[in-house]
């Protein structure tokens, strides 16, 4: 079985196509590493096997469409122990030169595809808004940091208001 190729970089104009051709090419590249508010995460596996599809357009323009998966691994957002998730990526591309601005793809620079970064922004793109230990996690407790995960009965006396708290030194003299 032959393994993909690593393609951090790929050179579009070698593959000689003409508008309305379209190819399926198997890939390996490296998603790189991810900081998600002050904290490392970073894919597993870090280079992941991608499926890109290509398709000529007129013009001399590219239709892009990139496909993989990867596990994400660091802190819960939450509790702050070991999280995984995993991470479907489906990111399109058009490339159209001489479109105007929104028809030109960051990733292409003349006939070459930096797959790494555009493999990297889509992975970042569809990172879950929380990187959870498990969905229902309780997360710390805000007085004293306790994982409230071990402990689900956990409390602490509830605190006067510091508004009311002088109240609590009136004394009536019952005579």
């Amino acid at each position: 079985m032959q393994m993909p190729a690593r393609a951090d970089d790929f050179d579009l104009g070698r593959l000689q196509m003409k508008a309305g051709e379209g190819r399926r090419l198997e890939l390996e590249v490296d998603l790189g590493e991810l900081r998600l508010a002050d904290d490392d995460y970073r894919p597993e596996p870090q280079v992941v096997p991608v499926q890109l599809d290509l398709s000529r357009t007129t013009g001399s323009g590219w239709a892009l469409r990139l496909r993989t998966r990867a596990a994400l691994q660091g802190p819960c957002m939450r509790c702050l122990g070991p999280a995984s998730s995993v991470v479907e990526i489906d990111a399109r591309e058009i490339d159209q030169p001489g479109a105007g601005e929104e028809l030109q793809s960051p990733y292409i620079e003349g006939e070459v595809l930096t797959l790494r970064d555009w493999a990297h922004d889509a992975f970042v793109l569809a990172v879950p808004a929380a990187v959870l230990c498990r969905p229902d996690c309780a997360g710390l407790c805000p007085r004293c940091g306790a994982d409230l995960n071990a402990d689900p009965g956990h409390s602490h006396e509830a605190e006067v208001d510091p508004r009311w708290a002088k109240l609590g030194e009136l004394r009536f003299d019952a005579d």
